[in-house]
């Protein structure tokens, strides 16, 4: 029996299962054909969201962000270089607060940006506010990095290493 990951499509938003011992990151989706992983976060509405929280089996970084937010738009860079640093590990996702404020709300968002990481459908972290341009590509290449979660350096918000720890 193969041992298979479920991944959500960015583009339709169809499950799709990869067999873990095939590399992820050319896998391509079964009902859109679209790559799965394309080095962008995928922006999501309620309904996607959800699908993307259910089903995917591997974690999902959440940035709930607004297009008036300064600091929003700051920390967007940051995020897209996230993504090309972390996919196919982790799926990054995109959420309007003033399009889905229901979604918001569920999460408990008190202020934008705020970062979710979910795992098995559950936030495991949380933070909210826009990082500092020191910390920024730092959080990009060390999120998801196994061989380096033993160690938390100073240069690292503390979320980062809390983060690390939930994903190993």
């Amino acid at each position: 029996m193969l041992n298979l990951r479920h991944v959500v499509c960015p583009h339709c938003a169809a499950t799709n299962r990869i067999p873990v011992d095939k590399p992820a990151s050319g896998a391509k989706c079964g009902a859109c054909h679209q790559a799965l992983f394309d080095g962008h976060p995928a922006a999501v509405d309620a309904a996607t969201f959800e699908k993307h929280r259910r089903n995917n089996d591997i974690p999902v970084l959440l940035d709930v962000w607004a297009p008036w937010c300064g600091p929003c738009r700051a920390m967007a860079p940051m995020f897209a270089h996230a993504a090309r640093e972390l996919e196919p590990d982790v799926r990054l996702i995109k959420l309007n607060a003033d399009e889905e404020p229901r979604v918001s709300s569920e999460l408990g968002v008190a202020s934008i940006p705020a970062l979710f990481l979910l795992r098995g459908g559950r936030v495991v972290a949380q933070t909210a506010g826009a990082m500092d341009a020191k910390r920024r590509p730092g959080c990009a290449r060390s999120l998801p990095r196994r061989r380096d979660m033993a160690a938390s350096t100073a240069r690292e918000p503390r979320i980062l290493f809390k983060i690390k720890e939930r994903l190993t």
